[in-house]
Order: structure tokens, then sequence, then C-alpha cells
């Protein structure tokens, strides 16, 4: 993860070495996008898998946190429910994936940005500057994707508001690249980056599209036998 945060904050300090213009305050705004989905990075980083050891568990002769504090009202980070079963660590782990790699569109699409000032001129400069909002525009719904993703990996998860939140993700990639391809040059890493990021989204929607199938096949199997006792 530092490598890339890295380089997405050594592109947008690219940004602060040019002459202030629109095209420049639109940069700097994607930069606080991609601030966003940073901290949601670290957050992802932060959850770990529920324990198992029952040796973890409070003993019969040590006081609970209610006995010892209840005047306490504070909220721990325990109590957040940021515990993860196995299950719940392999999504957590594809949506860091996922999250990472929007990281490093966005990256390239910041230097992209850097590269082209230079075409805003005063002929093109209304269509120039028209593009780059419509992008950050679209880099927002993004990352909103990401923070509902992000919050969504909290025990319970929700599995159908992520894959919902992927799809739009999906279609906003698409969008960007299309955008970005109608000007007269672009980068090739812009174009690996998307790539990359539309590998992890489908990798993700297919490993949750097979929890969702296993999930719906054991709750069968739980109506069945139910269904077997009471005959």
């Amino acid at each position: 993860m530092p490598q890339i945060v890295g380089a997405v904050w050594e592109a947008c300090s690219a940004l602060k070495k040019v002459p202030p213009t629109n095209v420049t305050a639109i940069g700097r705004a994607m930069t606080q996008v991609a601030v966003s989905m940073k901290d949601v990075l670290r957050e992802i980083n932060e959850l770990k898998p529920a324990s198992s050891n029952p040796g973890d568990e409070t003993s019969d002769n040590t006081p609970s946190k209610a006995e010892s504090k209840p005047e306490d009202d504070d909220i721990s980070d325990d109590d957040l429910g940021s515990d993860l079963s196995p299950e719940e660590m392999k999504v957590a782990q594809l949506a860091h994936g996922v999250v990472s790699e929007t990281l490093v569109v966005i990256k390239e699409l910041i230097r992209t940005i850097t590269g082209m000032l230079k075409l805003e001129t005063p002929d093109d400069n209304g269509k120039f500057v028209g593009s780059l909002e419509k992008l950050l525009k679209m880099c927002q719904g993004v990352g909103a994707e990401i923070d509902e993703i992000g919050a969504c990996l909290y025990p319970p998860q929700e599995i159908d508001a992520i894959k919902l939140a992927l799809e739009k993700m999906s279609s906003r990639i698409n969008e960007i690249q299309q955008e970005v391809e109608s000007f007269p040059t672009y980068s090739e890493p812009f174009l690996e980056a998307c790539s990359g990021l539309r590998t992890v989204l489908k990798e993700m929607e297919a490993q949750l599209n097979c929890l969702s199938a296993t999930e719906l096949t054991t709750k069968m199997q739980n109506v069945a036998i139910i269904n077997q006792i009471y005959m």
C-alpha cells in the first residue's frame, strides 16, 4: 500500500508546481477523492479476524468490561464489530484490492491531466475544462462507492450493497475511460490501470456471487432439515 499511496501523492505534488488554473483546481479536487480512498484503505487494514482461541475469552475470575467500568459509556474499537469471520475476511481482502487499484486509476488520471495542462488554450478552454469537470464528478461518484464498500465490510457484511457498489464502479470506470479517450492524447499507463481495476472488480463480483450461492444452499439445507424434524 505505501508504494501506491506514495505514487498518488507524487502525482498530486506535480499539480502544485503548475500555474493556478481551472484545470489545476479540478485536479486538486481529485486528490481529495484519493485522500478519502486512502482512509478507506486504512480502515480495511484495521479489520481483523475474529479470535478462535478460547483462552482469549474472559475467565470467570476476571471481571468483564461492563463489571469493571459500569459507568463508562464510551464506545471502544471492540464494540464496533471489526472482528471478521474467515469468509468476511476474504471479502475484506478483495475490497482492499479494489480500493488499491482504484487509487492507481486516480493517480494515472491526475498525471494525464497534469500532462495536458498545455491544452488549456483560449480556443478550447471551455470544452477542455468541461470534460475535466465531468471526470471530477465521475471520480467523486467512484469515491462514494468506495466509501459504501468500506462501510459494508463491518459485520454483518452487506453483500448485496457491496455488489451494487461494484456494478456502479464498473460503469463509472468505463465512462471515465471513454471521456479520457476523447482527448487528443492520453497515457498508456492510465488504460492499463483501468484494465487492472476491471480485473479485480470482476474477481470480487465472482467471489461474492459464490458466497451468495453458498449461503443460499446452506439456508435451503437448514430449512429441509427443519421440515424433516417436524414431519
